[in-house]
């Protein structure tokens, strides 16, 4: 059995960030001792690194909160449950960039449109055009 601070050290990550995944239901000390110190498994161990994994490919603690249920069932799951799954967040990871690359043109129009200039702002050409957007709304 492992202390917090021993699970924190294996796993790369700080006390406190093991306490926000048992916050949130992610990770459950897998016992107590006697003076109440937070007790984990290899099992704990194996449930972190499965979090932090899903967290690099950029799935939400949400998320990763229904991979774990999807973990601890898997016998009940298909594959196929599981990439419909990751294939749902490939639809909102594709939603994000196709958002981004519409403010990224839209704020290349206004750097286009601005001659960056020394004279004061007064009647800069971005400021108008955010304020026109502003009143059209």
């Amino acid at each position: 059995m492992l202390k917090i601070g021993e699970l924190a050290a294996l796993a790369n990550i700080s006390r406190d960030t093991l306490r926000f995944y048992e916050k949130h239901g992610l990770i459950t000390p897998s016992d107590r001792n006697a003076a109440g110190y937070r007790l984990y498994s290899n099992t704990d161990v194996h449930r972190i690194s499965f979090i932090l994994s899903a967290k690099e490919v950029g799935f939400t603690l949400k998320e990763i909160h229904q991979l774990l249920e999807l973990e601890v069932t898997k016998d009940e799951k298909s594959c196929n449950d599981v990439k419909q799954f990751v294939d749902t967040k490939i639809d909102i990871v594709d939603q994000r960039l196709a958002d981004i690359k519409r403010i990224k043109k839209s704020l290349q129009t206004l750097s286009n449109a601005c001659c960056g200039g020394d004279e004061p702002a007064t009647h800069c050409t971005i400021l108008g055009a955010l304020s026109e957007q502003i009143r059209e709304s």
